[in-house]
């Protein structure tokens, strides 16, 4: 059924995406059978009684809210990894049996003999001195103050003016 392993992955993206498809369905049936059933208000003259059987249902609505919204989620999570799956499947390389060329041997000129060249000497070299350390100067960033900012020294001084006066006994 399967043979090679493109097959295998389109098969399992299909299965996911069809599983998160038939969630998303029961979430939907069930939000529709959910807001379907009739609501009941309820009305008294005591406020704590009506608050106290209201309670109740509302919670057991938040609860089923909760869980149809965690339903929706995980459907539609596993349908987008279906569809990730099947997109991303390995591509089939169709090969192409090619017909044989047969190409004819043109006959190797025979290599001729070169005359050997005389090259000149190189030139005398001058004597290599050793080269002096190279420097580099990087110079400073400038700092782009925020308006209504103190600059650094300012701050240090009023930070020495904050703190207090150092006693010195002088007698």
């Amino acid at each position: 059924m399967l043979k090679n392993f493109r097959d295998k992955v389109t098969f399992s993206g299909i299965t996911v995406l069809m599983l998160g498809v038939a969630l998303l369905v029961a979430t939907f049936i069930s939000a529709y059978g959910f807001l379907s059933q009739s609501l009941s208000l309820l009305g008294s003259s005591d406020l704590v009684g009506i608050f106290g059987e209201s309670l109740a249902p509302l919670i057991a609505t938040v609860i089923r809210i909760m869980y149809l919204g965690v339903m929706g989620w995980i459907g539609s999570l596993l349908t987008i990894r279906g569809v990730t799956l099947i997109l991303n499947a390995p591509k089939m390389e169709i090969v192409v049996p090619q017909k044989a060329i047969v190409q004819q041997q043109k006959p190797v000129p025979a290599p001729q003999k070169a005359k050997p060249e005389a090259k000149p000497p190189p030139p005398p070299q001058p004597e290599a001195k050793p080269s002096e350390p190279e420097f580099i100067v990087i110079p400073p960033e400038e700092v782009a103050q925020l308006p209504g900012a103190p600059p650094k020294e300012q701050e240090q001084q009023q930070q020495q003016n904050d703190s207090p006066p150092s006693q010195t006994s002088s007698q």
